[in-house]
C-alpha cells in the first residue's frame, strides 16, 4: 500500500503566523500523498466577539447556534482555509481547501439534544442543545473523492465544516474529522496520522518538554493512565488514537507543530502503536 500522511493543526499554530508559515514549509517537504485538517477556533470566537455575538462552550465544545455557524463557516471555510491553501501553494503544494459540502466529502449528522451530568451539578442531568453541530459515522467520509484527488496531485485541506446531504452546513470537531479521514483512508493507504499542538508529544512532566514518551502501544495505556503520565484532556486524544489504531490505521503521531520535519527521522513527539 501507498503511504498516506494525514495531520491534523490545532488554533495554537494557526494563530501565529510565523509558526504556521514554518509549519507549513515542513508540511510540504512530506513525501507521498497528504491530507491536512484545520480548525481555528480562537480566531472564530474573536470574530464573534468583533460581530457582538457571544461564544458559547460546554465542557470546552462551542454551541453552534445560526449566526454562530455563519460565523465559523466564514472563517474556517473562507478566512482560514483559504489563507493555508495560498502559502501551500507558493511553497510548491498544489492545495485545494475543501468543506465538507465540496464533493460530497464528509457528509455528517445533526448531534441530537443530548443529557449531560456536570460534576457537582444536577444528579438528573441537564439537556444540552449542541445546535448546528455534525457527528460522524463509518459512513460520513467518500474515500473515492479524496483518492481521486490525491491521484490528480493535489493536496486537500479541509476544515471543520461538514453538511447534512439536505443542504445544511455543520460544525464539526476537527480531531474528530482527522480522526474519521484516517479510518476511511486506511482501506487504500498505509495510513499516519499527525496530530500537531503546541507540546512535545505526551509527557511524562507535563512542565518538562525533555520528558516526551516517544512511543505508547495499546497495552501501554490503562498503565499510563493509572500513574498519572497520561491525564487530563490527553485522555481522550489518546483514547481517540487507539480506536483509529484499532481500525486500521497504521500509526498516530502526537507532536509539536514546529517539529514536523523529525517525523522523517522517527524523532517526532509521541508515537502510538498497536
Amino acid at each position: 500500500m501507498q503511504k498516506l500522511t494525514i495531520i491534523k493543526i490545532g488554533g495554537n499554530v494557526i494563530d501565529n503566523s510565523e509558526s504556521l508559515h514554518r509549519f507549513l514549509e515542513d508540511f510540504t517537504s512530506l513525501d507521498g500523498p497528504k491530507i491536512l485538517i484545520h480548525g481555528g477556533g480562537k480566531i472564530a470566537t474573536e470574530t464573534s466577539a468583533s460581530l457582538g455575538i457571544e461564544a458559547k462552550m460546554v465542557d470546552g465544545r462551542r454551541i453552534t447556534d445560526i449566526e454562530t455557524l455563519r460565523v465559523v463557516t466564514m472563517v474556517y471555510a473562507g478566512l482560514i482555509n483559504k489563507n493555508i491553501v495560498a502559502q501551500l501553494q507558493a511553497k510548491g503544494a498544489n492545495a485545494i481547501g475543501l468543506t465538507g459540502a465540496d464533493g460530497n466529502i464528509i457528509k455528517a449528522k445533526k448531534r441530537p439534544i443530548q443529557k449531560v451530568f456536570p460534576v457537582g451539578g444536577d444528579l438528573e442531568g441537564v439537556e444540552i442543545d449542541y445546535g448546528f453541530v455534525g457527528d460522524l459515522d463509518e459512513n460520513s467520509v467518500s474515500v473515492p473523492s479524496l483518492s481521486n484527488l490525491l491521484q490528480a496531485g493535489f493536496v486537500p485541506v479541509l476544515c471543520a465544516i461538514t453538511h447534512d446531504g439536505e443542504t445544511q452546513l455543520l460544525n464539526t470537531n476537527a480531531d474528530t474529522i482527522a480522526s474519521a479521514v484516517a479510518v476511511a483512508m486506511s482501506a487504500q493507504y498505509e495510513t499516519h496520522l499527525v496530530y500537531c499542538f503546541e507540546k512535545k508529544g505526551v509527557l511524562k512532566d507535563v512542565n518538562d518538554d525533555a520528558t516526551v514518551v516517544r512511543e505508547i502501544r495499546s497495552a501501554d495505556f490503562e498503565p499510563l493512565k493509572a500513574d498519572g503520565t497520561v491525564a487530563g484532556g490527553m485522555i481522550p486524544k489518546l483514547h481517540n488514537a487507539f480506536e483509529a489504531i484499532n481500525k486500521g490505521v497504521t500509526s498516530v503521531y502526537i507532536g509539536k507543530a514546529d517539529e514536523l520535519a523529525e517525523i522523517a527521522t522517527g524523532t517526532f513527539g509521541t508515537k502510538l502503536s498497536p
